[in-house]
């Protein structure tokens, strides 16, 4: 099921995938640096450092391949949850989901993305199908839950395309991603200490 987009979106969301690259893949280099020096404990380090942030580069990759990608290799839920391994934030994700066709699974891992965001301090997300009709329904729990007006904006629709940024634009596509399904994204009411988003 294809999605088009405006121009100026392609380019926020190729920024957004770069800006989730430049950490991991700074560290791999500082870890080759790193791996010049005589002392053990120094290359030791080094090794470590480039395991850990090419397996975190490799798993943003993955994820974002099946996002905003048209590839239908993997699960959703293989790719959220590596995207989140080692993080601050857990993925739980229901297997009435994974059976879902693979543009289902694509939009609940966009869910994730917004609903994981709004989880600065940490804390938990709950992946499920909306039980009796088609849809899903994604659950953050955790302290300081903040979903930006900027953010609400773009995933209502409300903000027009130029004023789109790095940061909004995730939420812009998603809601696209909704509306090719034929469901709206709702965002739940706000409660302490948590967030909700549904597609139905």
């Amino acid at each position: 099921m294809a999605v088009t987009v405006e121009l100026r979106v392609m380019e926020l969301l190729c920024s957004r995938l770069c800006h989730e690259l430049i950490s991991p893949v700074g560290a791999i280099n500082n870890g080759i640096e790193l791996m010049g020096e005589e002392d053990p404990a120094f290359v030791k380090q080094a090794m470590e450092l480039i395991g850990n942030s090419a397996r975190t580069a490799g798993n943003r990759l993955n994820f974002y391949r099946f996002a905003y990608g048209s590839g239908r290799a993997g699960s959703g839920r293989e790719a959220a949850l590596a995207l989140l391994d080692g993080g601050k934030v857990r993925c739980v994700w229901d297997d009435a989901v994974n059976a879902q066709q693979v543009e289902w699974q694509r939009l609940a891992c966009n869910m994730v993305v917004l609903v994981a965001e709004a989880l600065p301090r940490g804390g938990s997300v709950q992946v499920s199908a909306v039980v009796g009709k088609r849809g899903l329904a994604v659950k953050g729990t955790g302290d300081a839950v903040n979903l930006t007006s900027e953010v609400r904006g773009a995933l209502a629709g409300t903000v027009a395309v130029s004023e789109l940024t790095a940061r909004s634009v995730h939420a812009y596509y998603t809601a696209r991603l909704a509306e090719a399904l034929n469901v709206k994204l709702a965002l739940g009411e706000p409660a302490a200490g948590s967030v909700s988003l549904t597609a139905s």
